[in-house]
């Protein structure tokens, strides 16, 4: 399906997916299930609402693929150097919902995002 298209319409659907996969869970966990997502900020908490769960998604979307770009540009084996710097990322992402969400099915939506994201991603961003 896909084969047709240039590397960045390709690339562009791929950040895109992965923001719409970010939605999903948000709408699956906060309006259907009724899970209050909520993270530690200093001494309160803040709701994560869909505007930060795109802006958060498509910030890391564009970011690895700049990286990508210039691992391209730079390096003999991209595609791989780029894979192990994503994968490294989307672990240590994992620490920000550990230390930040307010009760166990916020970390848990919160994680199920930051893996989501990071599958669309790696498996999107990194194909030739």
């Amino acid at each position: 399906m896909l084969s047709g298209m240039n590397t960045s319409t390709k690339r562009i659907l791929t950040v895109a997916g992965a923001s719409a996969a970010a939605l999903a869970v948000w709408v699956l966990a906060v309006p259907v299930a009724g899970i209050p997502l909520t993270v530690r900020m200093g001494a309160g908490t803040q709701l994560v609402g869909p505007g930060l769960v795109l802006v958060a998604s498509l910030l890391a979307g564009l970011a690895g693929w700049a990286l990508l770009a210039v691992l391209e540009r730079l390096a003999s084996r991209p595609g791989r150097i780029w894979t192990v710097v994503a994968l490294v990322v989307l672990v240590l992402s994992l620490l920000g919902p550990v230390g930040g969400a307010a009760g166990a099915a916020a970390l848990l939506v919160l994680a199920l995002m930051h893996l989501v994201v990071g599958a669309v991603l790696v498996l999107g961003l990194a194909r030739r």
